[in-house]
């Protein structure tokens, strides 16, 4: 099985508001930079929408570690609630983004994903690359006014 790192960022001109993600796939030499975003969204959707669009673009099953900033996507795997969350079927309107979690973790069922949580805006290369791919996308919309 192929091994692969994928870094990942949100970004969000307001919270909800103009939102962009960015994600950087690395096998071996190999680098693959992606981006795409929303008009309106919110941070915590781009955050995961990194991760999904990192994982889709896989072409076989991998042993994936995705780095992120994002203490809501790391967690809810390092901790399991995305687990219980699934379990319990979304109920209650309590959880966020079903529909972006239900996606991850379809994708995290082809591919051996282990997240790292990395401190963002902390000087980290690929952490920066993915802030300033997602901030672009971001701003590359116009403001609603």
């Amino acid at each position: 099985m192929k091994e692969v790192q994928l870094y990942t960022d949100g970004a969000c001109r307001g919270n909800p508001g103009r939102g962009g993600w960015g994600a950087i796939l690395v096998y071996g030499k190999y680098e693959k930079e992606m981006s795409g975003g929303e008009a309106e969204t919110t941070n915590n959707r781009m955050e995961l929408t990194a991760a999904i669009e990192g994982l889709r673009a896989l072409k076989e099953p991998c042993r994936v570690t995705l780095y992120s900033d994002s203490k809501y996507l790391v967690d809810a795997y390092l901790e399991g609630w995305v687990y219980g969350w699934e379990k319990a079927a979304w109920r209650g309107g309590k959880v966020k983004n079903p529909d972006l979690w239900q996606k991850l973790l379809d994708l995290t069922r082809i591919h051996e994903v282990s997240f790292v949580w990395v401190k963002g805006h902390n000087g980290h290369d690929y952490n920066e690359r993915c802030d300033a791919l997602a901030t672009a996308y971001a701003d590359s919309f116009i403001p609603i006014s």
